[in-house]
């Protein structure tokens, strides 16, 4: 495999690894900014899931967008709104800034997640395009590494009480440091070419050989550009693309598979778990500060899962992969729902009284009484104490009240995560950029990360809620559940792509 493909992938993949730090970010900012702004359970998840929001719309555009005026075009911008998030984020004044310029980041990461995963498949070669397009998850993760890493050394800098951070304002630290990987993207960018299979749609079949030769040599090259060219030349004589073309009954089987893996990859509530990470740790137990350094482990585990899905997705294939994962994916969320169902909350007067922030009366009268859940827990504590209050120290509170087996929820959360890395993670946006034909991929792939988007969406928003009425054990178990009935979906209707080119998966799963 080319060096030149290689470094190509990783740095249009970048908008990835944005994405990730900004997702893995959020989860310790929250721990500060919520409080701060006083934020309820709706408001925070806003805060949290505003990015998703603005990422649907930029889904459902930017990839017909790039048919017009091309992948690197809008690339290039998308590295420069994350650099203008970066820094409206850190110098938010109020609850409304902070959303605001979050969504700013939601428009860039939106249209990246879409057009890298096409924008790769359109440069790679069918053997080599199954590692090369899950390079984008492969930031993605070490994205979220960066982040729960970074978050950790502003938060032990800021408790260690001997620097310059404090409450207030080591979230905006947090927020602000995206600025320095944005703009390296932003720069990196305009060394790539334009997409040969791009150029070769605009008829510009001379430039598309020029950068496929650079890339692959000039045997390699040709047999690429003449499987490119006939099948433009057969899309050539066809109608205009138009969303409603999607439904048509030639495409309905690669649209139905397509959204099956766009909606299970967020119905099973990856983004819940990395977006809040810092505060699911914190409701074991552990405390705020173990809270963020397990947030370092499941990321940890996020990358090396990811690693080993590159070097097993074009040997032992999509499917395999993703049903395994899947599999993997509803046992360990059942795991951590066992887990949070036997957990019991107490806190005794011993325990109260050094609390250091807290008024010690206003507990008293919940002294030495033994919960069996946490909602009721967590109600009579914000009752007593108030919810900002209460989201300030619910670190100390819950790892002095909670009885709870946390390495089992612990287990069942880095099994979750290690098997989403290696399954529904990479092997959905691998499996998007091959489905659909060269003329239907930058509008259908829009269409579904759409829909992946608004389930992202939906689940972060909802996420806090969730855990306030309904309970921890009760929203993994929903979760799990959901994983379970996506296995024998997908063990029904999910096909095998790997090692064919993208003109060879056009004809065997399009039928005409």
């Amino acid at each position: 495999m080319s060096k030149k493909v290689i470094f190509i992938a990783f740095v249009v993949s970048l908008g990835g690894f944005l994405f990730g730090f900004d997702a893995g970010i959020i989860s310790g900012v929250m721990s500060y900014a919520g409080p701060e702004f006083n934020l309820n359970d709706t408001q925070t998840g806003w805060v949290v899931s505003s990015p998703s929001f603005a990422a649907m719309i930029a889904m459902l555009i930017s990839g017909r967008l790039s048919d017009v005026i091309g992948r690197k075009k809008i690339l290039i911008v998308v590295a420069f709104l994350y650099a203008v998030s970066a820094l409206a984020s850190a110098y938010a004044s109020s609850y409304e800034m902070l959303y605001i310029a979050r969504m700013i980041g939601g428009l860039a990461f939106g249209a990246a997640l879409i057009l890298a995963p096409t924008y790769i498949a359109e440069i790679s070669s069918a053997e080599n395009r199954g590692k090369l397009v899950s390079i984008q998850q492969l930031n993605i993760v070490l994205g979220f590494f960066a982040a729960f890493l970074s978050n950790y050394y502003f938060n032990k800098l800021n408790t260690s009480g001997d620097s310059f951070l404090t409450d207030e304002n080591v979230w905006r630290w947090m927020l602000g440091v995206e600025f320095v990987p944005a703009i390296l993207y932003f720069l990196f960018m305009f060394f790539v070419p334009k997409s040969p299979r791009w150029l070769c749609s605009k008829g510009k079949l001379q430039e598309a050989k020029v950068i496929l030769k650079k890339l692959y040599g000039e045997q390699q090259a040709n047999v690429e550009i003449e499987a490119i060219e006939n099948n433009v030349n057969q899309q050539k004589s066809k109608e205009k693309v138009s969303v409603m073309e999607l439904l048509k009954p030639s495409l309905r089987f690669i649209l139905i598979v397509g959204l099956v893996l766009g909606v299970l990859q967020q119905i099973t509530g990856i983004n819940a778990v990395y977006f809040y990470a810092t505060s699911i740790f914190k409701q074991t137990g552990i405390g705020t500060d173990a809270s963020f350094a397990s947030g370092i482990l499941l990321s940890l585990t996020t990358v090396f899962f990811t690693i080993i899905a590159i070097f097993l997705i074009d040997k032992m294939g999509r499917r395999p992969l993703l049903l395994v994962g899947i599999s993997g994916i509803a046992i360990s969320l059942l795991v951590c729902a066992y887990g949070f169902n036997q957990a019991t909350y107490q806190l005794t007067s011993e325990e109260i009284a050094q609390f250091e922030n807290i008024e010690a009366s206003q507990l008293f009268a919940v002294a030495d009484k033994v919960y069996d859940n946490d909602i009721d827990f967590k109600k009579d504590m914000k009752s007593a104490l108030g919810n900002q209050v209460y989201a300030k120290n619910e670190g100390s509170i819950l790892e002095a009240a909670t009885n709870i087996n946390a390495t089992l929820v612990l287990i069942g959360i880095l099994g979750f995560i290690a098997c989403f890395a290696f399954s529904l993670g990479p092997v959905m946006w691998v499996m998007l950029s091959e489905l659909f034909p060269n003329k239907y991929r930058g509008l259908a792939i829009g269409v579904i990360g759409f829909v992946n988007s608004f389930i992202s969406w939906v689940v972060q928003q909802v996420f806090p809620w969730e855990l306030s009425n309904l309970g921890n054990a009760m929203s993994f178990l929903i979760f799990g559940v959901i994983a379970l009935l996506g296995f024998f979906i997908l063990l029904k209707i999910l096909p095998e792509t790997k090692g064919k080119s993208l003109e060879q998966i056009e004809f065997d799963l399009v039928k005409n």
